[in-house]
């Protein structure tokens, strides 16, 4: 019979690496931090005005990570702000809390949001 030592762990971690670890945190999220300001998205192929096909609904979304937008039939006109999630945009209005994803469809070409087709304008 053979007798095995037991294996001892030799990893050596870092300050940052062990208050992670102690506080139960993977990244710098949650830690109370202010909110960064919207993210500018100069360049990106949905900044512009958006319509659909009947003019009932517009969005525009500026360079400046705002959106305001126009809904036929409604007084109440939705803002706030908005970022690319890869393969959508996701509409923040901080007055209802309400999160609103947006399909990106065919490169940049088309928006889909709430079952609505949205072109350039």
């Amino acid at each position: 019979m053979h007798s095995h030592s037991p294996r001892v762990d030799t990893t050596v971690l870092d300050a940052a690496a062990m208050l992670a670890i102690a506080m139960g945190r993977t990244s710098d999220a949650g830690l109370g931090l202010a909110p960064a300001p919207p993210a500018v998205v100069s360049g990106s192929a949905v900044v512009g005005a958006w319509r659909s096909p009947d003019g009932t609904v517009k969005l525009q979304l500026r360079t400046d990570g705002t959106y305001a937008g126009e809904v036929a039939g409604r007084r109440k006109r939705p803002s706030g702000t908005y970022r690319v999630d890869g393969a959508s945009v996701v509409l923040h209005d901080p007055a209802s809390g309400l999160n609103t994803p947006v399909a990106v469809r065919h490169d940049g070409e088309e928006l889909e949001m709430a079952g609505h087709r949205l072109l350039p304008a």
